[in-house]
């Protein structure tokens, strides 16, 4: 174990001496023993830094993503809020036609007689097994 000038011993938790690690100072005008111009800590230092960086670009490419998505996501609920409004738009006016075949009819039931009511129930029943064809 060696005494520093500063009255503080060198000695990390590991046993190394002059590790550059608990804010000791450089040695030798800073630079360490492999000659490499900084210390240990400057050297950590450097790594967290270089490490830091990356993680900020990791986060940038993903928020740059999430944008991104959540553009499309508004572009998407735009359009589909486009595409209810015209359905609505369209039952409604199918709603005003069924509206106006059913007054249509109550008023041929009100002229008419028992052909006109035949007509009708063969025109609800053909309808019916149309249907039942194409379902099955």
């Amino acid at each position: 174990m060696r005494l520093r000038p500063n009255g503080k011993n060198d000695i990390d938790m590991y046993g190394n001496l002059e590790s550059g690690r608990g804010g000791s100072a450089p040695r030798s005008g800073g630079s360490n023993r492999s000659g490499r111009g900084m210390s240990s800590h400057e050297a950590n230092a450097n790594i967290m830094e270089q490490q830091n960086n990356d993680r900020i670009t990791e986060l940038s490419d993903q928020v740059a993503r999430l944008k991104g998505l959540t553009i499309d996501i508004g572009n998407e609920v735009r359009e589909q809020n486009s595409l209810l409004d015209n359905m609505g738009d369209g039952f409604s006016n199918v709603g005003d036609m069924l509206t106006g075949s059913l007054a249509r009819m109550g008023v041929m039931l009100e002229r008419g007689g028992a052909k006109h009511m035949c007509y009708l129930v063969g025109f609800v029943v053909f309808v019916m097994v149309f249907l039942y064809w194409l379902v099955r």
